[in-house]
């Protein structure tokens, strides 16, 4: 088969290339900035799109804008990517017959519930990043391809920007620093998520299409997450928990969005670790 993925330099993108390296089928990896091994695509032109996703078998979108407190002040520009894109990489995927396989996120939820939220959960999302990311949900649901949709938390790997590397750098240097304890889901580990994707690939398991949940399994807040990483790391800074209204940000984040994951369990066959446990792994460079 031949696979199309974009975002191919991002952390769940980057994570794609490292396990899919063994595998017997053509990826094609792509990217705003051409490097090696990784072709230039823009997903917002729909010629180019359609011009090197001809012939492809499934379509991985890792691509978005994820910058949450600058999806408020450019919206429009969220908006292109993380919606308009997918309707384009939607139709294309229906031209070629191809499966997209799309990431989604938690914000599309609005936080205000206390039970982990399953994939018939109302969205109702409360920033311009989730408003972004359900329209794409919905461009791509409106297409008419084939596709499955995985809605994803709080993501972090060793590349990239993201909390697991913020946080190691300043429990590394600085004596003490606060994290929100009121925000609560559970992080996700990109090799976790890229090896979910590769799973269904390599076993042909493209007729099971709808949406998702995919997270590592357990419960925590930010704080949780910021004193397991200083910990795991052997650092010495003080971790302090806060509340969200003390740091205010320009976009308002979901309180709860823990996640179901029920459903890919139960559709896939796969365990899904939990966030301490593969935390631990990405540490332990068990992915290097």
């Amino acid at each position: 088969m031949k696979i199309i993925v974009t975002g191919a330099m991002g952390q769940l993108g980057h994570a794609v290339r490292k396990l899919s390296s063994g595998s017997d089928h053509t990826f094609v990896f792509t990217d705003m900035n051409e490097s090696e091994g990784v072709s230039r695509l823009d997903i917002t032109d729909s010629e180019a799109v359609k011009s090197m996703t001809d012939g492809a078998d499934v379509i991985v979108n890792c691509a978005a804008y994820t910058d949450v407190n600058g999806a408020e002040a450019n919206e429009s520009v969220a908006m292109k990517v993380n919606a308009e894109a997918p309707g384009i990489l939607a139709e294309a995927a229906r031209e070629a017959g191809a499966l997209l396989m799309h990431i989604s996120t938690d914000y599309v939820f609005d936080g205000k519930g206390n039970v982990p939220y399953d994939e018939d959960a109302q969205p109702s999302p409360v920033n311009a990043y989730g408003r972004t990311k359900l329209e794409g949900e919905k461009a791509i649901a409106a297409s008419g391809c084939r596709y499955m949709i995985f809605r994803t938390s709080w993501l972090y790997s060793d590349v990239g920007k993201n909390f697991y590397l913020t946080m190691n750098r300043l429990t590394a240097e600085k004596p003490e620093i606060k994290v929100v304890m009121d925000q609560t889901g559970t992080p996700t580990n990109a090799y976790d998520l890229a090896f979910l994707l590769c799973h269904i690939i390599e076993n042909g398991m493209l007729d099971k299409t709808g949406i998702y949940n995919y997270s590592n399994d357990g419960v925590c807040s930010w704080y949780d997450f910021a004193r397991e990483i200083n910990y795991m790391l052997g650092h010495t800074c003080r971790v302090e928990p806060c509340m969200t209204d003390e740091f205010p940000t320009p976009a308002q984040r979901p309180q709860y969005s823990v996640l179901d994951k029920s459903k890919i369990k139960r559709t896939f066959g796969v365990d899904v670790p939990h966030w301490r446990e593969s935390l631990q792994l990405l540490i332990d460079e068990h992915y290097n």
